[in-house]
């Protein structure tokens, strides 16, 4: 068990941020890492800035953080039977910017697609969409169902390939987590954005060819270094998002890359893992280009 660049997962008392407890447990044990637990008891954003937390307040929200990551550890070990390297911590800064402090040095970040709030049943939670889109480490968004279950980890790991280098973080990473989980992996490269079926047009068989090639050409030299990994290579014609979602159902997990422009500040996930985001339902890891 290695303590450098540990799991993280962020927890709030959700449910989905709980089950994002129980997939960094397991995640953390295959890698053989470490697992930090954190929640952070800042103020409320609605707050002004500035306002001091009385300390009377202050120790009351840490007893808070306390109880909540207590129930999270005691979730996290009963996901894995391997032996966990956890610590915990409850912090007061506001927990997207100390999220993606901490994603500079951590292997991988997990966290709820929810969490608590007047809107979580649905808005994607706030933290969610602002890690995946500016972590400096992979994110997994895990929502209701962290796909921990005996059957559900007998299930492939499915990854999204575009044919451009920004998969080609995401195909690693995707077939890192299909060897660990000793399960096969579904690749999935789809050429078209509106939405159809395979349908007999002109052109129809020699745009498949030229798109199978594409997908083998990314796949190429993968399933050297992966021996143990089988792979199923599906190529369709429909909208990446749809196509990803409709196969995600046969997943335990899926992988897909992201697309970043500008700067910081304008920085935003491509429209396909932003759809995923909001609309998969097992675990999805987000893969940044380094």
């Amino acid at each position: 068990m290695t303590n450098d660049h540990p799991i993280i997962a962020s927890v709030d008392g959700s449910a989905s941020s709980y089950q994002a407890a129980a997939w960094a447990a397991l995640d953390a044990a295959l890698r053989r890492r470490s697992l930090h637990l954190i929640t952070s008891m800042a103020l409320p954003t609605a707050y002004a800035p500035g306002v001091v937390m009385e300390p009377q307040e202050r120790d009351l929200r840490r007893t808070e953080g306390e109880r909540i990551l207590t129930e999270a550890a005691r979730i996290a070990r009963q996901a894995t039977d391997d032996e966990l390297d956890l610590t915990t911590g409850v912090g007061f800064d506001a927990i997207i910017p100390t999220l993606i402090e901490r994603s500079k040095s951590a292997a991988l970040l997990a966290v709820g697609s929810r969490g608590l709030g007047a809107f979580r049943e649905s808005l994607l939670g706030s933290v969610s969409t602002a890690i995946a889109h500016h972590a400096h480490c992979p994110v997994a968004v895990v929502h209701e169902n962290a796909a921990t279950d005996p059957v559900s980890r007998t299930r492939p790991v499915l990854v999204g390939v575009d044919g451009t280098s920004n998969s080609v973080p995401a195909v690693e990473v995707a077939f890192e987590e299909a060897s660990r989980r000793n399960v096969g992996l579904i690749a999935l490269h789809t050429w078209s954005d509106v939405s159809s079926v395979d349908l007999p047009v002109p052109g129809w068989d020699a745009a498949r060819e030229s798109e199978e090639a594409v997908l083998a050409e990314s796949m190429a030299g993968w399933n050297d270094r992966y021996p143990n990994v089988p792979v199923r290579r599906i190529v369709t014609c429909n909208r990446p998002a749809r196509s990803l979602l409709d196969e995600s159902s046969n997943a335990q997990l899926l992988v897909v890359g992201s697309h970043g422009r500008g700067g910081f500040a304008g920085m935003i996930l491509g429209s396909t893992s932003n759809v995923l985001l909001r609309s998969v339902e097992c675990p999805l890891i987000v893969v940044r280009e380094p």
